[in-house]
């Protein structure tokens, strides 16, 4: 008797340790798109970090951040004439993704401040290193991906 009651509390512990480490390892995998990445062309730098439950993403280093006068080149395409006058350095272009399932965030948008134009958005992973981040009018389908590479 007793050593059956020793072997069920050694089955609930093994059972509650494996919980406790799959739990562990869900958190991460929704925070793994956290940190540096580099754009295709490894011309910018966009920090992803978490505000709350959402994913968002700044433009923290890009290549030409000033314009011929030597001042810091702003968000002058923005629908909103009352942004036009911010910085593209520091600006956050990504916004609201939430963590859907393995390697994938969703719901969330992303500004083109080349155009002006807000679209659609969802991210995903390959691996530790490859983020696709992939932008979209109405259905994902009709969209365009850029894979960026984790910086280090």
């Amino acid at each position: 008797m007793f050593w059956i009651q020793i072997q069920l509390n050694m089955k609930k512990i093994t059972f509650l340790l494996l919980l406790m480490l799959t739990l562990k390892l869900s958190a991460q995998n929704k925070d793994a798109i956290v940190g540096i990445w580099f754009t295709p062309k490894h011309d910018a730098k966009i920090e992803m970090y978490k505000k709350g439950d959402a994913y968002f993403g700044k433009l923290a280093w890009f290549k030409e951040q000033t314009d011929a006068n030597g001042k810091p080149k702003l968000d002058v395409k923005n629908p909103d004439a009352s942004l036009r006058s911010r910085t593209l350095l520091n600006l956050e272009f990504l916004k609201n993704f939430v963590y859907k399932n393995d390697n994938s965030w969703e719901n969330g948008e992303i500004y083109d401040a080349q155009s002006g134009k807000t679209y659609n958005s969802k991210i995903s992973l390959s691996g530790n290193d490859k983020l696709n981040l992939r932008g979209y009018v109405g259905i994902s389908l009709f969209g365009r991906t850029e894979t960026w590479t984790r910086f280090k």
